[in-house]
């Protein structure tokens, strides 16, 4: 993987539940990474659901390995947070491909 093609910046987050001092959880996203980024495709599709026409923003990016990440994470890259899809190892732990949806 060629230093030169990663020239995005994102940061990979993970959900993360605590209770407060009531005992109380709260529930946010915590940053697991940041992360030097490749983007390989953006698209975006319009669906007919149920609800009428929407919109789908898919993105993939390609990124250094890094062990752990896994569907139940988010990715934040520029002004949108995408929720990860699949994510394919590259080689023998050369690199990843993460395939997301754009939170809406």
């Amino acid at each position: 993987m060629k230093a030169g093609k990663l020239v995005h910046v994102i940061t990979v987050q993970r959900f993360t539940s605590a209770p407060n001092e009531y005992g109380t959880p709260i529930e946010a996203w915590s940053d697991l990474a940041t992360l030097r980024a490749e983007v390989v495709e953006q698209s975006t599709e319009e669906f007919i659901r149920a609800q009428g026409a929407a919109e789908e923003s898919a993105i993939v990016f390609r990124t250094r390995f890094l062990a752990g990440i896994g569907n139940g994470d988010r990715v934040a890259f520029g002004s949108g947070t995408y929720n990860i899809r699949e994510v394919v190892e590259i080689g023998r732990r050369k690199g990843l491909e993460i395939r997301c949806r754009e939170v809406l």
